[in-house]
């Protein structure tokens, strides 16, 4: 079920072959919604692709995340114009179109490059007036759309993990360190080829971009990992590569988990909870993958008081 409206779809898809046309006289025309999400709406138009951002996007905020991109190409996809279009009361972003993961074939995800590119954005300075990295505050609203779902078992053993986060997990409190910058919510979606002939890849999505907690870019295949998702030597492939590229956010040497436990713990019950409320949306019962999620959450709320706020420091 699509969640844009039919009418700003169209507006949306119209204005994106114009911006295609404008870059090539010889466009093949091939046009499709590559996402329709209440967070993103995202169109494609031959090698042109728009992005149509949350509707509560702040436009000062989005400028400097579209700014920043534009001045690191070689970490960042950068947009085709760095100053959105209001389109529908949306704003919409322009970018070139770069080839993504293949989901399909996961012996080829590029968990090194991944780490790299992640390593070298921790490692440049943030501009002045960044806004703060957004991970905490979507897992709190993934919470919340969970607690607004309606009643499923599976929902206790998430919220009791999310209680034993510290509050600047849960977005309740300010972050503990707020100087590094950070992309907020990596994943392999966020990859893509760059538009060049074998070009590198690059990172995607600036809408959470800002300063903060470098671990929380590390949390998700860290997460996955701990709960059986992710292969070991896909993760230690991962871990090695951003230590080798001299990434901060972890030790050079040694176990790494003291500094990952947290965002590790939270990215896990953001995704149980995203989980959870798509199937009581939905009407059916938890896959495989979703139910090994709230499995680890129900681990996680075993986790001894003591031992989550050493970790949280």
């Amino acid at each position: 079920m699509n969640s844009a409206p039919a009418p700003f779809l169209r507006a949306l898809a119209a204005r994106t072959r114009v911006a295609a046309h404008e870059r090539s006289s010889a466009c093949p025309c091939g046009a499709a919604t590559l996402a329709d999400r209440p967070d993103g709406v995202v169109v494609r138009h031959a090698d042109t692709v728009a992005k149509a951002h949350p509707p509560d996007s702040d436009p000062a905020e989005l400028a400097g995340r579209l700014a920043l991109a534009t001045r690191l190409p070689a970490i960042l996809l950068p947009p085709l114009d760095p100053t959105p279009l209001a389109l529908h009361g949306r704003l919409v972003t322009f970018w070139p179109y770069g080839a993504p993961v293949d989901p399909d074939d996961p012996d080829a995800a590029p968990w090194e490059a991944a780490a790299t590119l992640l390593a070298r954005l921790h490692r440049t300075p943030a501009p002045p007036g960044l806004p703060l990295m957004r991970g905490p505050v979507k897992a709190a609203r993934a919470v919340a759309r969970l607690r607004e779902a309606g009643p499923h078992p599976a929902a206790t053993p998430v919220l009791r993990a999310w209680a034993t986060l510290p509050p600047w997990a849960r977005a309740e409190a300010p972050m503990p360190h707020t100087g590094t910058l950070c992309h907020g919510d990596l994943h392999l979606g966020q990859l893509v080829r760059s538009p060049a002939p074998d070009g590198p890849w690059l990172l995607i999505d600036v809408d959470d971009l800002g300063t903060g907690v470098p671990a929380w870019d590390l949390a998700r295949p860290a997460a996955w990992y701990a709960c059986g998702l992710l292969p070991p030597e896909d993760w230690t492939r991962f871990l090695a590569a951003y230590r080798d590229a001299g990434g901060p956010a972890v030790p050079a040497e040694g176990d790494p988990w003291p500094a990952l436990d947290v965002a590790a713990r939270a990215l896990t019950a953001q995704t149980a909870a995203r989980a959870v409320a798509k199937a009581v949306a939905a009407g059916r019962a938890l896959d495989e993958v979703e139910q090994s999620v709230v499995d680890a959450c129900d681990r996680m709320a075993t986790v001894p008081a003591q031992l989550a706020q050493e970790y949280a420091k």
